[in-house]
């Protein structure tokens, strides 16, 4: 039968954080939570060469191309 539980370890010492196991010999699968190291986080930029580049066609609240040119909506 399996059961889990919670327990601390450092330093191959291990501190029961709540009920302990009855057994003496214990087979135990641990699974580890880390946190993401600071080099593994890449910071997206633009590519020097496109910086400056860009170009806003239209406004950009409305449509650069006027409705009643829109193939869309005729029937």
């Amino acid at each position: 039968m399996l059961k889990h539980y919670d327990v601390t370890i450092e330093s191959d010492h291990i501190q029961w954080l709540g009920e302990k196991p009855k057994a003496q010999n214990i087979r135990a699968i641990i699974i580890i939570e880390e946190e993401p190291s600071p080099t593994t986080q890449v910071k997206r930029t633009t590519p020097a060469h496109l910086i400056g580049k860009g170009k806003t066609l239209g406004d950009i609240v409305s449509p650069i191309v006027d409705q009643e040119n829109w193939e869309c909506l005729i029937r």
